[in-house]
């Protein structure tokens, strides 16, 4: 009887072969499962990527094209020319302001200062018509009821210290 303890022992040991056989065939089936299942979820975030670009691309091209209706819009309203003579008439105004600035800070050109003085040596010479002083005196103002401020003395004026000097 020995033969059928070993003949038990080999048909144990065979069946114990297939069963771990079978579930190593087991586990790596669910080993492709799971790769397959993994490439599939990776497959799907790039596509979801892919969308969200999509849609980020088509945001900017319909704002694209929002600008590009704006833009048409605003050279309807403004031609070239009008923008031009917009700057020119600025300039204008700021050389003329300039202008302003410069005679009130009493710089004057070569010219303007050789007009000043031709008037001066006119009026210096006598050969200028002055008109007469009035001897009238002047009426009184009545004093108003707000206080007034007081002035330091008579203001003096640049120009004419210049003239003077």
């Amino acid at each position: 009887m020995p033969g059928t303890q070993h003949e038990k022992k080999k048909e144990s040991d065979h069946l114990k072969e297939s069963k771990a056989l079978l579930l190593l065939k087991k586990k790596r089936y669910q080993d492709q499962l799971l790769d397959k299942t993994e490439n599939q979820i990776g497959n799907l975030e790039r596509l979801v990527q892919d969308i969200e670009f999509a849609q980020v691309e088509t945001k900017v091209i319909q704002g694209l094209k929002i600008g590009n209706e704006c833009l048409k819009k605003m050279h309807e309203v403004m031609s070239v020319e009008e923008v031009e003579r917009i700057m020119d008439e600025t300039q204008d105004a700021i050389e003329y302001q300039r202008q302003i600035d410069d005679m009130l800070a009493g710089s004057f050109t070569q010219e303007d200062e050789d007009a000043v003085l031709a008037e001066l040596e006119a009026i210096t010479q006598g050969d200028v018509e002055l008109p007469e002083v009035p001897e009238d005196e002047l009426p009184e103002v009545p004093e108003a009821t707000e206080e007034k401020p007081e002035r330091d003395g008579p203001r003096k004026n640049p120009e004419r210290e210049m003239l003077a000097a």
